[in-house]
C-alpha cells in the first residue's frame, strides 16, 4: 500500500453549514410526494420503519430527531434518536405523524428535513344489529325494521361492502335496504337498514371492510346470522345494587342472563382498580375470598351479543371500616370567644371516618355515664357546621357542674367492626394552645447530608397536633406531601439538601383540640454546601513563548465566599502570594513551554467543602477533522481487485498554536496489527482550508482504520480517527467506467422486489453457511478471493419448485440508442431451475419484458453475458432466478455492468430477437460467455 502526498486544496465554502436529506430504507409501501413539498412515507402497521438522515457539512453535523409533538422517544425506537438512523420495529399507528431530522454543526443555521409518516392498518370490523318496532296507521299494524351497523378502524379509509348470503346488496337491485353512513360516529361505519322486515330478511349478513390491498393489507369480513328470534341481552343480578360486607367475608355475586340471541358474552370488571387477586369468576357468578378495603368500589357485569345495547348491572360493594377519631372543642361562636368561659356555650364534636359513614352510630358519656339530653344539653348526630356525620354535644350556658370527662364513642351496631373512642376533659385548666420556637431555634443551620430537627413549642389543653408546611416556597415537603402532622412538635428531616432551604411553618390544627384560628410560627433552614465552580475543566492551547491567566470562578455555594484557594501543577502544591477574597482566584503563567505545559487544578473551599478546577495547557496543535463529503471518494482500478480512497480533512483552530509542520499518517487494515506510517508535509495552512491525500493499493473490499496526528515545533498534536469503507463508485447522472461487484452493502443501489418468494443473499467465501449444499453453488466470487461477494439464491428448504428471486436495479433515466448489459452467472447443479434478465419500462406502469433466459446445468464456473436491449425511455433492469426441481439448484451473479453503445461481436449461444414495448425496433436476445470486462454501470445516488 502505498500513501502518496498531493497539493493541498482550499475552497471557500470550509467551514461549511449543514445541509441534510431524508431518505427512507425500511420497508416502505410507497415514498410520494404530497401537495407539492410534503413528502409522504406510506408503511403498514407493524413493519420497520427505518429513516436515514443523510448530512453534509464541515465539520461533521450531529443530527438528532423529533416528532410533531414530541421527540421521536427512545421508548419506541431501537436506535438513538442522536443517530443518523432512525429504526423503529414494528411501527404502531400512534407513531405517525411527522418526523424531524435537524442537522447542525455551529456552522450558520441548523438544517431540519421532515417526511411525513402515514401508517396503514385495517382492525377487525365489529358488527351490532339494531331494531324498532312501530305503530303505522293509527295501530292497524306494526313495522318492524333492522338496523346492522358495520364498524372499523382503518387508514386510508376502508370500503365497505353488504352482503346477504353470497348476493352484494346495493339500493338499486333491492328496495327493502338501504345503506348509508350515519354521522357522529367514531371509526368509519355503513349501516345496513332492512325496512319492514320480510322472511327472506331473515339470513346471514356479510359485512366486508377492503382498504384496496394499500400495502398488501387483505380485506376483513364478520357475519351475522338474522333470525326472527334475534334479541339483545337482559340481566338480572342475586344481589342489591348496593352491597355492605365485613372484612374477611366471602362474597359471591350472582349474573344471571334472562334474554338474548345469539347467547350473549358475561363479562365482569372492578373500577377504578383491576379484578381482585383473590377472586373468581365462573359461569357468570364471581367470588371474592377473604374480602379487605382494597376489594372496594363498582363491580360491573356486562351482556353482550353486539344485538342492541349491551345489558349492564352494577354493584356497589362497601367493605365497613372504621378509622381516625378526632374531636373538637368549640367556644361560644355567637360572643366570637377562643377560650372555655362560663356563663357561656361550649360544643364538643366527634368524628370517625368509616365506610359506610352513614351507619356510624354515636354514644355520648360523661363521668361515665351515658349523657343526658335535656335543655342545656343538646346531641346532635349530624352537625350541619362539620363534616358529615359528625356527632356534637352542646352545653347551653356553661356551669362548673357541666366540668368533668366527655367520652365519644363511635360504632357499627350488630358489625364485628371494633369501637373507636375519644375523650375529652373540661374544666378550667382547659385552654386554646400557644406555639412558639425555642430561644435559639428560630434559624437551624446544618450541612447537606446531615440530619436536621425544626422545633415549635406548644402550650395548653389538650395539646392539638402540629402541622408543618413550606412558606417561601410551592413545593412539597420531603416526603412528597404538602404537609406533615407531628405529635412533639417537632419535624425530623434526613440527609438533607440544598433544596431544602428556606422557611418552614409550624400551626396547631384545629382537631384534637380547639376548633379556633390556627396558632404558628416560623423556623428558617439554611443548608451549607460546598461550592460550585467553574470552568471545571478546561482544555486551553497557546503557542510556544506566550502568556496565559487560569481563572477558577466560584458560582454558588453556602456560605458564598472563597475560604481558601489552592493551585497545584502536575500534583505539586504552587505557592501564591496572599490576595483579597472574592469570589474567584488566578494563576498566571508567564510563558507556555513544554515544561510549564501540563495538568493545574485549583481547589476552592468555603470551610464547607471543596471544589476544584481543572486546566489542561498545552502547545500541542487541537486534531484535524476529516471531511466526509467528498464526491467518490473510492477509485476502483479496473485491472486488480484493489482501489484508492480520497482522504480529506481541515485542521482546527490552526493559528491557536504554533505553525503545523506536518502530519503523521498511520493506516492498518481493520483485524490486523500491521500498521504502515507515512509523514505528510504541509505547504500552507489556514483555518477552513480543506487538505487532501490519497490512499492508493487499498484491497477491495476490505476496510482500513485510519490515524491522522499533526506535528509541531512542540511536539505531537492530538489525533483523529475514522474507519475507510470500500463503497461502490457511483457517478450520478451519467455512467461512469465501473463494474457493480456487490462489495459494498448497498449493492450499488439495487433491490429486493417485495412482491416474489424469496431473496437474493450478498455473501462470500468467508460468510457462506458451512453447511450448505455441496455440489451446487459457487466457492468464490469471480476474482477468487476469500473476501469477494457476490449475489446468491440458495434453492434449500423451505424454497419450493418454481420459486423465485427477484433483484430490481435503480431507475435509469439516461438517453441511448442502444445499451448493454453484462454480468458474470454461476449455475452448476444437477436441479437449476432458471436465470432470467428483465427489462421494466417505467410508464404509466410498470411493464416487464425478459428480454435472456438460461436454464439448466451450466458447470462449477464463472461465465460472462452480453445482452442488448434499446429501452425508449427510463428502465431498470430485473435479475430473476427461479428455483428448480430441488435443493441442488443455487444460482449467482455477479460483476453486473451496464454500458452505452453495443454489446461484443463474439456471440455465443442461442440468439433471440425481442420486441421492448413501445420501442419499435427489435432487440437482440442472447448469452455469451468469456470476455474481458469493461463495461459502465450506472446506479442511483446512494
Amino acid at each position: 500500500m502505498q500513501v502518496l502526498s498531493n497539493q493541498i486544496l482550499s475552497f471557500l465554502s470550509f467551514p461549511a453549514p449543514a445541509q441534510a436529506q431524508i431518505i427512507h430504507a425500511g420497508q416502505a409501501c410507497v415514498v410520494k410526494e404530497d401537495n407539492i413539498s410534503e413528502r409522504v412515507y406510506t408503511i403498514r402497521e407493524g413493519d420497520t420503519l427505518v429513516l436515514q438522515c443523510l448530512v453534509t457539512g464541515h465539520p461533521r453535523p450531529q443530527v438528532r430527531w423529533t416528532k410533531t409533538a414530541g421527540s421521536a422517544s427512545d421508548k419506541f425506537q431501537e436506535t438513538s434518536v442522536f443517530n443518523e438512523t432512525l429504526r423503529i420495529e414494528k411501527i404502531q399507528r400512534l407513531q405517525g405523524g411527522r418526523y424531524y431530522c435537524k442537522a447542525e454543526n455551529g456552522v450558520g443555521v441548523p438544517a431540519i428535513k421532515s417526511i411525513r409518516v402515514d401508517v396503514q392498518y385495517l382492525d377487525e370490523p365489529i358488527l351490532t344489529v339494531h331494531q324498532t318496532i312501530s305503530d303505522v296507521r293509527g295501530s292497524f299494524y306494526q313495522e318492524k325494521t333492522v338496523f346492522l351497523r358495520c364498524t372499523v378502524n382503518s387508514n386510508p379509509p376502508a370500503r365497505f361492502i353488504w352482503k346477504r348470503g353470497a348476493e352484494t346488496l346495493s339500493h338499486s337491485q333491492d328496495n327493502g335496504v338501504d345503506i348509508y353512513e350515519p354521522l357522529y360516529t367514531q371509526g368509519e361505519t355503513k349501516v345496513l337498514k332492512l325496512k319492514n322486515l320480510r322472511p327472506q330478511d331473515y339470513a346471514s349478513y356479510t359485512c366486508q371492510v377492503s382498504v384496496r390491498n394499500v400495502c398488501g393489507i387483505l380485506d376483513k369480513s364478520i357475519t351475522f346470522q338474522l333470525t326472527n328470534t334475534t334479541a339483545p341481552p337482559a340481566l338480572k343480578l342475586s344481589v342489591n345494587e348496593t352491597l355492605v360486607v365485613n372484612p374477611g367475608d366471602n362474597v359471591t355475586m350472582q349474573c344471571s342472563l334472562t334474554g338474548g340471541d345469539p347467547l350473549p358474552e358475561v363479562v365482569w370488571s372492578h373500577s377504578p382498580s383491576p379484578m381482585p387477586h383473590n377472586s373468581l369468576i365462573q359461569e357468570g357468578n364471581l367470588t371474592i375470598w377473604g374480602i379487605c378495603m382494597d376489594d372496594s368500589g363498582y363491580y360491573n357485569c356486562t351482556a353482550i351479543n353486539n344485538v342492541g345495547n349491551p345489558a349492564k348491572k352494577t354493584v356497589n360493594l362497601l367493605v365497613r371500616s372504621m378509622k381516625n377519631a378526632t374531636f373538637q372543642i368549640t367556644p361560644d361562636v355567637i360572643k366570637e370567644s377562643e377560650s372555655i368561659q362560663l356563663g357561656q356555650d361550649l360544643k364538643l364534636s366527634c368524628h370517625v371516618d368509616a365506610v359506610p359513614q352513614e351507619k356510624v352510630v354515636y354514644f355520648w358519656y360523661k363521668n361515665g355515664k351515658p349523657a343526658r339530653v335535656s335543655d342545656r344539653l343538646l346531641i346532635s348526630r349530624n352537625d350541619p357546621e362539620l363534616p358529615p356525620v359528625t356527632s356534637s354535644l352542646e352545653i347551653i350556658d356553661l356551669r362548673f357542674s357541666d366540668y368533668g370527662t366527655y367520652l365519644c364513642i363511635a360504632s357499627f351496631q350488630g358489625a364485628p367492626i371494633p369501637d373507636l373512642s375519644v375523650e375529652v376533659n373540661i374544666s378550667s385548666e382547659t385552654v386554646p394552645p400557644t406555639i412558639s420556637v425555642p430561644k435559639g431555634q428560630s434559624t437551624i443551620t446544618v450541612q447537606e447530608g446531615s440530619r436536621a430537627e425544626l422545633q415549635c413549642e406548644v402550650r395548653g389543653k389538650p395539646k392539638p397536633p402540629i402541622i408543618w408546611s413550606r412558606v417561601d416556597k410551592e413545593a412539597p415537603m420531603p416526603s412528597g406531601a404538602m404537609t406533615v402532622e407531628t405529635y412533639d412538635g417537632k419535624l425530623r428531616l434526613e440527609s438533607v439538601s440544598r433544596e431544602m432551604s428556606g422557611t418552614y411553618k409550624c400551626q396547631t390544627a384545629r382537631y384534637n383540640g380547639f376548633n379556633i384560628r390556627p396558632r404558628e410560627a416560623l423556623v428558617q433552614l439554611n443548608v451549607q454546601f460546598p461550592p460550585v465552580v467553574e470552568p471545571t475543566s478546561q482544555d486551553i492551547r497557546q503557542g510556544m513563548g506566550r502568556s496565559v491567566t487560569l481563572r477558577c470562578t466560584m458560582l454558588k455555594g453556602s456560605p458564598m465566599k472563597v475560604a481558601t484557594a489552592v493551585w497545584r501543577f502536575n500534583g505539586n502544591l504552587l505557592t501564591l502570594p496572599p490576595t483579597e477574597q472574592q469570589d474567584y482566584s488566578e494563576l498566571k503563567v508567564d510563558s507556555v513551554t513544554r515544561e510549564t505545559s501540563g495538568s493545574y487544578e485549583c481547589s476552592i473551599s468555603n470551610n464547607v467543602g471543596v471544589s476544584t478546577c481543572l486546566f489542561q495547557l498545552s502547545a500541542k496543535a487541537y486534531n484535524p477533522e476529516f471531511y466526509y463529503d467528498t464526491p467518490n471518494p473510492t477509485l476502483s482500478q479496473k485491472q486488480s481487485k484493489n482501489y484508492s480512497y480520497v482522504l480529506q480533512w481541515t485542521q482546527k483552530e490552526p493559528d491557536a498554536v504554533d505553525p503545523i509542520l506536518k502530519y503523521r499518517l498511520d493506516v492498518r487494515q481493520l483485524n490486523q496489527r500491521n500498521t504502515v506510517q507515512t509523514l505528510v508535509p504541509v505547504k500552507k495552512m489556514a483555518k477552513g482550508l480543506l487538505l487532501e491525500h490519497i490512499l492508493r493499493n487499498l484491497k477491495i473490499p476490505q476496510s482500513y482504520e485510519v490515524r491522522l496526528t499533526p506535528i509541531t515545533d512542540f511536539g505531537a498534536g492530538d489525533m483523529a480517527a475514522r474507519i475507510i469503507r470500500y463503497m461502490e463508485p457511483i457517478n450520478y447522472p451519467n455512467p461512469a467506467d465501473n463494474t457493480c461487484r456487490f462489495e459494498d452493502e448497498k449493492i450499488c443501489g439495487f433491490m429486493q422486489d417485495k412482491m416474489d418468494n424469496f431473496d437474493w443473499t450478498r455473501q462470500n467465501a468467508l460468510t457462506q453457511n458451512p453447511k450448505r449444499t455441496v455440489n451446487t453453488g459457487p466457492p468464490t466470487d469471480i476474482s477468487g478471493t476469500q473476501e469477494g461477494y457476490y449475489m446468491f439464491i440458495e434453492a434449500s428448504r423451505p424454497r419450493v419448485t418454481g420459486d423465485k428471486a427477484r433483484l430490481i436495479s435503480p431507475l435509469y433515466n439516461i438517453t441511448a440508442k442502444y445499451f448493454c448489459v453484462s454480468f458474470f452467472y454461476h449455475m452448476y447443479g444437477k436441479h437449476i431451475g432458471s436465470l432470467n434478465l428483465l427489462v421494466r419500462l417505467q410508464n404509466k406502469r410498470a411493464i416487464d419484458t425478459q428480454v435472456w433466459s438460461l436454464s439448466g446445468n451450466r458447470g462449477n464456473d464463472w461465465q460472462q453475458a452480453h445482452v442488448p436491449i434499446n429501452p425508449p425511455g427510463p428502465f431498470q433492469i430485473i435479475f430473476e432466478g427461479v428455483r428448480g426441481t430441488s435443493y441442488e439448484g443455487d444460482i449467482a451473479i455477479d460483476d453486473v455492468t451496464l454500458k452505452t453503445g453495443d454489446c461484443p461481436r463474439r456471440p455465443i449461444g442461442p440468439n433471440k430477437a425481442v420486441a421492448l414495448p413501445g420501442s419499435g425496433v427489435l432487440t437482440l436476445h442472447r448469452s455469451s460467455l468469456g470476455g474481458p470486462l469493461t463495461f459502465f454501470l450506472y446506479v442511483l445516488l446512494r
